[in-house]
């Protein structure tokens, strides 16, 4: 049987092939002209990674995505932030990283623009067409601080001051007084510890309790003042407490009111009942920023202890004292070490276990807090003075160079017991408390004067708060900066 030939001409005849033989023409010539005349659209920046965001110190470096890889020096040459936020910049294909040298300014509007960048092969292809120009803004938070207020109409009530409207909030009831206190991250809350207020204006010192209270901060926030006992007295006296940094975990010092040999920490988690550590008593005591950890002062040095029952120390440190502040991330610390000759030391303990002397004196050292690059430690120190009828004391601040170990002394102040400071989280200032001299009230008179003609001091004035504008900090005011707010153990919010 024969069989019938195919004609060749009728094999591409059908409608269906006439369109497909069309596209293929139609996109061989669009190749053909890409490859002649390149890609003629614009470069353009696809995401910013703080888009929409409210930044904070906690957050050091944003991410620009592009569509194609870019020339990196036009970028470096044309990216503008205002007000100036001086960084360093690093790649990974089409994402520039660019993190900051320091944390943003509280307070901010920052406007970030970038125009007349290239694409990589913009000289191979001859194709100079520059990026769609892009600009966005991010803010930082208000810079608010958090004190226990000294005047009459605040006297022992948490106080949140905004320092750019000049205006206080009172959070806290007039029947507790407030002894100390830990802000929350996310500024919504604050943990305290406070004594009732008695109907005679005594107070009722022995019973301290553990409340929390609301601020009223932050999106879909509670309502302001809202406040809530977190741990009573009722068996157990309270005595010093710590936050964790991730707001899950209490820590409180507390001693068994019928049987005062049980003294030690309490560890309450969120969600969780409190459980005694049931470790060595010891003095003052951390939560490391990490959560999971507590430094305390035990013995002749600092146990470093997991937060479980019963558990073996992590770590000692016997050549030291107390710890006095860990850097954010908690590689570092800054310790004080007890010298035989009855100096005192700073050290720097690095999670590495480097141990270095930054700084040495005769007097003391009351606190130290790292700056937010852990560059400096800034220091409140004192000078002794002393003579076969007198032993003084006279604090100043400092800042130490953490490589250098230079120090810089920053401002002197009067002699007083029971300073603090706390470094602003995004590094333009210290503030503190400080009792000033009244010029016009006498230091001591006749209604004073005892039995044995001995004149005794009249009562102290009650703490001012100040600030210290730090070198390059971008504040209206350099220097040093009278609130006029009478209170003390001031904090800045997060």
């Amino acid at each position: 049987m024969q069989s019938k030939g195919i004609n060749r001409s009728q094999l591409f005849n059908q409608p269906i092939d006439k369109v497909a033989i069309g596209l293929m023409v139609i996109l061989g010539v669009a190749i053909a002209a890409l490859l002649l005349l390149g890609d003629r659209t614009r470069p353009e920046i696809r995401e910013f990674s703080w888009q929409d965001q409210q930044v904070e110190a906690a957050d050091t470096a944003f991410v620009l995505t592009f569509n194609r890889p870019m020339d990196r020096e036009s970028v470096a040459a044309n990216l503008s932030i205002t007000p100036e936020l001086p960084g360093r910049m690093s790649w990974a294909g089409r994402r520039m990283a660019y993190t900051l040298d320091t944390p943003a300014v509280y307070g901010n509007e920052y406007t970030i623009e970038l125009k007349e960048a290239f694409d990589r092969f913009a000289d191979e292809v001859g194709n100079h067409v520059p990026i769609e120009p892009f600009t966005t803004t991010f803010s930082t938070p208000k810079p608010l601080l958090a004190y226990i207020g000294g005047a009459e109409d605040d006297a022992g009530r948490l106080v949140i001051y905004d320092q750019q409207k000049q205006e206080r909030l009172l959070i806290s009831p007039a029947n507790l007084s407030v002894t100390d206190f830990r802000v929350y991250s996310d500024r919504r809350k604050i943990l305290f510890s406070a004594v009732e207020r008695l109907a005679d204006g005594s107070l009722d010192v022995l019973e301290q309790k553990i409340y929390s209270v609301t601020t009223g901060l932050g999106e879909n926030a509670e309502d302001v003042g809202k406040v809530e006992l977190i741990l009573d007295s009722q068996e157990y006296q309270n005595f010093k407490f710590d936050l964790s940094a991730n707001d899950q975990v209490i820590v409180v010092q507390r001693l068994d009111k019928r049987n005062p040999g049980r003294y030690g920490l309490w560890v309450l988690r969120e969600g969780m009942p409190l459980e005694p550590l049931n470790n060595e008593p010891g003095g003052d005591f951390m939560i490391t920023p990490d959560s999971d950890a507590v430094a305390i002062a035990q013995g002749e040095g600092v146990a470093i202890l997991p937060l479980e029952p019963e558990a073996e120390p992590l770590d000692f440190l016997p050549r030291f004292g107390t710890v006095l502040s860990f850097s954010s991330d908690g590689t570092q610390a800054l310790t004080i070490k007890f010298n035989k000759d009855f100096t005192r030391s700073l050290f720097l303990v690095t999670n590495q276990g480097v141990q270095q002397e930054l700084f040495t004196t005769e007097g003391s050292i009351l606190g130290a807090q790292f700056s937010p690059n852990k560059k400096l430690a800034y220091c409140l120190l004192t000078d002794l003075y002393q003579n076969e009828n007198l032993y003084r004391e006279i604090p100043y601040l400092a800042a130490i160079d953490i490589q250098t170990q230079q120090i810089t002394r920053l401002i002197d102040l009067p002699e007083q017991q029971d300073l603090e400071i706390n470094v602003a989280p995004d590094g333009t200032a210290i503030a503190f408390d400080v009792v000033l001299e009244n010029p016009d009230q006498p230091n001591y008179s006749e209604s004073d004067r005892g039995d044995d003609g001995v004149n005794a001091p009249t009562a102290p004035s009650p703490p001012q708060l100040k600030l210290l504008s730090l070198p390059g900090a971008n504040l209206e005011s350099p220097g040093l900066i009278s609130l006029n707010l009478i209170g003390s153990n001031p904090k800045w919010l997060p």
